[in-house]
């Protein structure tokens, strides 16, 4: 179980360099992802699985703006004090050391949507190519240099 920034149809993921599945991209940067909840009623789930590419962010940047948007969405990280697992603390941070944290992007090349309420097992496959991403990465650029950010 992993927590995640998006950006758009971007997704993040803040990983410690010395862990298993950081040194499992580096040999191989396929990864998929699966999102979703649960729900009273099975014909009201809906979630998503996405089958990608994984790379390291290096843009100081996009680091910090990613860094900013992950303290929005899991304010509670804030609260954490002392960190429960000090070797865990730079996870936790609102600007994770480099050193020991890696930003990971994922670009999806493929996403199949599940939503039961329009019938059991229900899924819309939606395929990106390289085009749309190069698209929409530079949509989100202006947002990295700082402009936009507050």
């Amino acid at each position: 179980m992993v927590g995640y920034v998006n950006d758009g149809f971007l997704i993040y993921r803040f990983v410690a360099r010395n862990s298993q599945k950081y040194a499992n991209i580096l040999r191989d940067p396929r990864v998929s992802i699966a999102i979703g909840s649960d729900a009273p009623d099975p014909l009201e789930i809906e979630g998503l699985s996405l089958a990608g590419n994984a790379s390291e962010v290096t843009d100081p940047n996009e680091f910090d703006y990613l860094s900013k948007l992950r303290s929005v969405r899991y304010a509670e990280y804030a609260r954490l004090s002392p960190v429960p697992r000090e070797a865990a603390a730079h996870l936790v941070s609102s600007r994770p050391n480099t050193d020991g944290v890696v930003l990971l992007w994922i670009a999806a090349e493929i996403i199949s949507v599940l939503d039961q309420s329009k019938g059991f097992a229900h899924t819309d496959l939606i395929a990106f190519s390289e085009r749309d991403l190069d698209l929409h990465l530079e949509s989100r650029r202006h947002l990295w240099g700082g402009q936009g950010w507050t």
